[in-house]
């Protein structure tokens, strides 16, 4: 971006130069030579003005690829956090079912337990 300003303020100077040289030095009318001047220096304001288009085009393009970078690695990190979360979860809903499992397990074999219990007392008091 610094190159381009130099080159404008180079262009610019160069024609401020050219053009007080031209005066000292034209062998031509005065209205020739100031409609060459004019000519000259609208030419100079047309290449700062296609220079000046040209940085902001190229300035326009890399925000617009800096953005585009950013945002496919902010997806990237999104979707990682997202498959992290869903890893979590079934982790957890795993772990909730085991332990559901083994209570139920411990559940299932207390009542087998406390029903021959009962029924050892019942056959007890029924041989009695």
């Amino acid at each position: 971006m610094k190159d381009n300003t130099r080159v404008i303020a180079a262009l610019l100077i160069g024609a401020a130069a050219g053009a007080a040289l031209g005066l000292l030095l034209a062998p031509e009318k005065g209205e020739t030579t100031r409609d060459g001047i004019a000519d000259y220096i609208s030419d100079l304001v047309d290449a700062a003005k296609e220079k000046a288009q040209s940085a902001t085009n190229d300035l326009k393009q890399y925000g617009s690829s800096a953005f585009d970078k950013a945002k496919l690695k902010y997806s990237g990190a999104a979707d990682a956090a997202s498959n992290y979360k869903d890893t979590a979860v079934d982790t957890a809903r795993s772990a909730a079912n085991d332990i559901k499992d083994n209570a139920q397990g411990k559940f299932d074999e207390a009542k087998t337990k406390v029903k021959n219990g009962s029924n050892d007392v019942n056959n007890s008091i029924q041989n009695m």
